[in-house]
């Protein structure tokens, strides 16, 4: 059984998913802020993403040996690939961050630095979930705003992945029965359905470039319905959800 789930776990647990992610939910987030995605700016968000969550993955393996531990399992055989891919996304990181200029360099510190610290603010009831809504959206708006300061819709589009990412991140916590829903899980579950409803229907409600945004919040009113309580259900159905809004939103 473990071998026919190999590839997908190479994908999910070595962060390629997230790295996918960050990547589609900028383009999209790009594309509903009337901006041509830039791709210095694409490298960077992936580059990291690969940085932040590959670190955190080998620095709490304690932590996370408990509440995942197929994905600590695998981190502890392939720690070697992982921190070259951590260095990959470093060096991607550097070159994309120096093309990209001094407005989204800092940016990205910001979220880099908040990033850092996940390992001791995820312990926070509410620390960690706020720290995640905001880093992901800041990456996928205030990096591309930050890029062209001629965007539009701004807020209207922080808004839409504000609550998908919401959505999101009450989901993972759920898993991981951490933060608020290790208390409410069934008021958790309810909330993240709500917030996904209302991500689709800001979107829906927006501008036409903004509009193209429902499939986001709309794939996570799809992951909630569907929720299951496991480690691979959490990459591929609630950050995979992610992925594949994300991406339809981008090519609506």
């Amino acid at each position: 059984m473990g071998d026919r789930f190999r590839p997908l776990d190479a994908l999910g647990f070595g962060n390629a998913v997230v790295a996918a992610t960050a990547v589609a939910l900028t383009a999209a987030a790009s594309r509903a802020m009337e901006l041509v995605p830039d791709p210095w700016l694409l490298v960077l968000a992936a580059g990291g993403t690969l940085v932040v969550y590959g670190l955190d993955r080998l620095r709490d393996v304690l932590h996370d040996r408990e509440k995942s531990p197929l994905r600590t399992a695998w981190v502890e055989r392939h720690h070697r690939a992982l921190r070259l891919t951590i260095a990959l996304g470093a060096l991607l990181s550097l070159v994309a961050g120096v093309r990209c200029g001094i407005r989204v360099l800092a940016v990205a510190g910001g979220v880099a630095a908040l990033g850092l610290a996940h390992r001791r603010i995820k312990h926070l009831v509410f620390g960690k979930p706020i720290y995640l809504i905001l880093s992901w959206t800041a990456v996928a708006v205030a990096l591309p705003w930050a890029r062209d300061t001629g965007a539009r819709h701004v807020a209207w589009t922080g808004a839409v992945v504000l609550f998908a990412m919401w959505s999101n991140v009450i989901l993972s916590n759920l898993k991981d029965r951490e933060a608020a829903a290790k208390f409410y899980p069934r008021l958790a579950r309810r909330a993240a359905f709500v917030w996904a409803v209302v991500g689709t229907a800001l979107a829906l409600a927006g501008p036409p470039s903004v509009a193209r945004l429902a499939p986001l919040p709309a794939a996570m009113v799809l992951a909630v319905i569907g929720f299951r309580r496991s480690e691979r259900y959490a990459v591929w159905g609630t950050d995979g959800a992610l992925l594949a809004g994300a991406l339809l939103s981008f090519l609506v």
